[in-house]
């Protein structure tokens, strides 16, 4: 039992470590490569047509070794979403690439309060006080680093709007496929994954072009980059599985806990690695969004607490009440009972 306890915890840490280092790992190595202080690979879009062909590589892999079992999603959908996630993605990575490493960390932030106003538009899904006034904190702060972060420009900005609304966009989706169709997230992923793959690599260097001017024929390719892009997909690849790896494995405050030390530790070394211009306002502003965020985790789990024991009552109450009169022995029950019987529940 004892050896049975040790291997769960260990695994447990290594899904744990491994998220935690493959989710940070692959924004640093996508800033060295694209920025122009590194290696100036300006083509975020096919780097993300690379990231999915790897990952298509994997799941089919994973499907016909039996580790994953591949369940049918309409064709529609799975393009739908595919657009979704291509934009998603490929903003995210323009969004690193033009804006420094603090603010894409903290724009991604403003994911929450962009997926309430969509879940209460869509799903017509109220929130508590705690959880608005949460939501309010960490506008507050996403809206001090944006002001006072000089690195800010037009371009970068519009491509973090980009990436923050889509990315919402397809979370709710992700969600939504998942509740439909009864598949996991890794078996979403290896249906997508091709379609994603063959889009980017088809249409990514006209984008990227579009975007910076530049065909990828033109990079002069060097080992320094070559290094960069294959541990970006090897990174992509690790973040994915650890992420499938996590499912059901934590509960949902430890994955609250998990993306925390994920935010911090991207703020620190972007920090150390990359922006070595730092204002007090910027960290300031840092702060309170990570609080409001540590704010959101908290009012979240409290509101679930609350439906839980809100509904564990209702069901108690009935019982009682459909116990009572059996107990009573009463075989005729005045209807006028009965409507005062359902009033007090």
């Amino acid at each position: 039992m004892e050896s049975e306890k040790k291997q769960s915890s260990v695994s447990d840490v290594g899904a744990w470590g491994m998220n935690i280092v493959s989710s940070v790992g692959i924004i640093m190595a996508n800033k060295q490569l694209m920025s122009s202080s590194g290696f100036g690979f300006s083509f975020a879009t096919t780097l993300t047509g690379f990231h999915f062909a790897l990952t298509a590589l994997v799941g089919m892999v994973s499907n016909a070794t039996g580790l994953s079992a591949s369940k049918h999603i309409p064709l529609w959908e799975l393009l739908w979403f595919s657009i979704v996630a291509n934009v998603s993605i490929a903003a995210m990575n323009f969004s690193l690439m033009l804006n420094s490493v603090g603010f894409y960390q903290i724009s991604k932030l403003s994911m929450i309060p962009v997926v309430c106003v969509m879940e209460w538009i869509l799903h017509s899904k109220h929130y508590s006080r705690e959880v608005k006034a949460s939501v309010m904190v960490v506008v507050v702060g996403v809206g001090i680093c944006t002001v006072t972060d000089v690195k800010v420009n037009a371009k970068g900005f519009i491509c973090a709007c980009t990436a923050v609304f889509s990315t919402s966009l397809q979370q709710i989706s992700i969600g939504s496929l998942q509740k439909k169709y009864s598949v996991g997230s890794f078996e979403l992923l290896s249906k997508t994954a091709p379609i994603q793959a063959l889009s980017l690599l088809i249409f990514g260097p006209f984008i990227d072009y579009f975007l910076s001017g530049k065909f990828i024929t033109t990079y002069h390719m060097t080992y320094g980059a070559i290094f960069c892009i294959l541990l970006s997909c090897a990174l992509a690849v690790f973040c994915n599985i650890s992420q499938y790896l996590c499912i059901g494995r934590f509960s949902a405050t430890s994955f609250q806990v998990l993306g925390h030390m994920k935010t911090v530790c991207v703020l620190t070394l972007g920090w150390l690695l990359f922006d070595s211009e730092m204002t007090f306002k910027n960290i300031s502003g840092m702060v309170v969004a990570v609080v409001g965020m540590v704010i959101y985790s908290w009012a979240v789990d409290l509101e679930k607490q609350r439906n839980a024991k809100s509904t564990s009552q209702g069901k108690n109450s009935m019982t009682e009440d459909e116990v009572k009169p059996l107990k009573e022995g009463i075989e005729h029950i005045d209807l006028k009972d009965v409507e005062l019987g359902e009033t007090k529940v």
